[in-house]
């Protein structure tokens, strides 16, 4: 996630804990929540030491709670220098906690994206990644945006009084977002299993995951996938794909197997988007060529979806193939 949804995630749960009267426990646990990220700093020490690299042990329990420890003795009278000495008055122990619940919420919101983080490390190498949300999504950068506008905005304008509820009210929304998040990643991953598919992806709707298969072998590549839904469950049929991967020939293209097998390699040099994240193509027929759009699984925002639109010439099997958003998923 970006360092302004870390530092807000922990603003409003540090908030949820001391309240209006613990501002400077909140200021720290907030600043706490994007420390982690200062790894990124590390990074001619990480080439020899790959604990240092981003996303290492300062995205572990053990890295965050000596991110607080140290904290706790150098944030007060850092506090007392920019906002003056009562704002830094206060317990070290309560400092360090509230340090340490920033930090731990800077870990949880990683984990739930599909980049992995060593929550033991350096005790375990085991990486966790839980495929609840995507580092990217448009949803959650606009609920960001939307918070830090409406607090800024407050600040010196409203009562204290409003300016509370706006806290609260930015907390319960994102409780209830990851509640949802959560809920729904975890019932998906039911469906999974007994419908016998290996992935879940996550969609921009909270309620919503995509099923996904995919498969690789020496007669070709083979995808399926299925919408769940929360609160409907599966929706709609499995949509299956088969691509062969025999050697290059050329000549005129007279069907929609054909057509996909030709704009295949051409797509994924197209667009990098392809490579990264499970994809799936569908063709359209033309009188004289056929489209076909390979599109992401994962990038997918307001009903369409990010990928290459690929024509192929049916005469003489030449493809031009561009990145487009489009419609996302087969056509009925």
């Amino acid at each position: 996630m970006d360092p302004f949804s870390h530092f807000l995630l922990a603003y409003l749960i540090t908030f949820g804990v001391w309240g209006p009267a613990g501002l400077q426990y909140v200021t720290a646990g907030a600043l706490a929540g994007g420390l982690p990220d200062g790894d990124v700093l590390l990074y001619p020490l990480s080439k020899r030491f790959p604990l240092l690299r981003h996303r290492g042990i300062s995205h572990s329990i053990l890295g965050v709670t000596v991110i607080a420890a140290a904290g706790a003795v150098l944030v007060p009278p850092l506090f007392a220098v920019v906002f003056g000495a009562t704002f830094a008055a206060g317990s070290p122990f309560v400092y360090f906690a509230a340090m340490e619940l920033g930090g731990l919420s800077h870990i949880f919101l990683d984990s739930l994206d599909h980049w992995s983080v060593p929550i033991f490390a350096p005790f375990s190498p085991v990486e966790y990644h839980f495929d609840v949300d995507r580092i990217f999504n448009l949803g959650a950068m606009v609920f960001t945006v939307v918070a830090y506008g409406t607090m800024l905005y407050e600040r010196g304008r409203a009562p204290l009084w409003l300016w509370q509820w706006t806290a609260w009210v930015l907390l319960a929304l994102a409780t209830v977002y990851f509640v949802v998040r959560i809920t729904a990643r975890w019932r998906a991953g039911v469906a999974r299993r007994r419908l016998g598919f290996t992935d879940v992806i996550p969609q921009f709707d909270p309620f919503r995951f995509l099923l996904v298969d995919e498969r690789s072998d020496a007669a070709g590549r083979s995808v399926r996938y299925a919408s769940y839904h929360l609160l409907r469950g599966v929706e709609g049929p499995i949509h299956a794909l088969q691509v062969s991967t025999g050697p290059e020939v050329g000549g005129p293209v007279t069907d929609a197997p054909e057509a996909l097998r030709r704009s295949y390699a051409p797509a994924l040099a197209a667009s990098w988007v392809l490579g990264e994240t499970h994809h799936f193509g569908e063709v359209r027929e033309r009188p004289d060529a056929f489209d076909v759009h390979w599109y992401s699984l994962e990038m997918v925002v307001f009903g369409r979806a990010g990928g290459v639109l690929a024509t192929v010439d049916k005469a003489t099997g030449r493809v031009a193939a561009h990145p487009a958003w489009r419609p996302f998923g087969p056509p009925a």
